[in-house]
């Protein structure tokens, strides 16, 4: 697979108040604490630049299971004090486990294109087959392009302390996500391949969402267990 493995946990939310400060969270205490937790192999948080929530946030798992594993649930049943303070400003979430179920390309470009939808009853396979044969090879294969993968919804995880701090999250959708180096070849490469006349045509239904995103960290969890997480800092 392109990605690390062929499953993902993905996040899509805005943030009440000062994003930097979400930003500092997430960056010097949350990822380090997700990447601690086995099963988890990526973190990336990327951020809107038109279209969608804030926040687009990706981790690579080695299953859709780690949803129910032991690590995953003890640390969201027992958050620290900064998560505590920091959950009820979350707003919009959507989040879920998903099967990577068509990849194309590797790597990760800056720019990402993110297409949320639901196909219609009993049109699953047709749209899966479209998809995976046809439209993601075809982006993959564009300049400037690196990579594009089909994301299909696992079961939900179970609700935790963590998640009522910020009330239930929305489902998880289907899911197209793409990037590349170039932004305006993803931007020409999205309005060609994945328009909503297109993907209804194929059978998605009606309600589509798009947005577009800009690289903003990652980290492995190699490297978190390479490195202590580092303390917050009043700059």
């Amino acid at each position: 697979m392109a990605l690390l493995s062929d499953a993902a946990m993905v996040l899509f939310y805005d943030i009440q108040g000062d994003v930097a400060d979400h930003d500092d969270w997430h960056s010097v205490e949350h990822f380090h604490e997700r990447l601690s937790v086995p099963g988890f192999l990526r973190a990336t948080r990327w951020v809107s630049t038109g279209g969608g929530p804030r926040y687009f946030v990706i981790y690579d798992v080695t299953d859709t299971g780690v949803a129910e594993s032991a690590g995953y649930l003890d640390r969201l049943n027992n958050p620290t004090a900064w998560t505590q303070r920091m959950m009820p400003r979350f707003r919009g979430m959507t989040r879920g486990f998903c099967r990577i179920t068509a990849s194309c390309g590797f790597g990760f470009g800056s720019a990402a294109a993110v297409l949320r939808f639901a196909p219609e009853e009993g049109a699953e396979a047709r749209m899966t087959q479209w998809l995976s044969r046809s439209v993601l090879p075809a982006m993959a294969a564009r300049r400037g392009m690196v990579g594009a993968h089909l994301l299909q919804p696992g079961p939900r995880p179970p609700m935790t302390r963590e998640q009522s701090l910020r009330g239930a999250d929305d489902p998880m959708p289907w899911l197209v996500f793409t990037t590349g180096y170039d932004a305006a070849a993803l931007d020409l490469c999205a309005a060609e391949h994945l328009t909503p006349e297109r993907l209804r045509d194929h059978g998605a239904a009606a309600a589509i969402r798009s947005g577009s995103y800009r690289l903003h960290y990652t980290a492995t969890g190699d490297e978190a267990a390479r490195n202590r997480p580092r303390a917050a800092t009043a700059d």
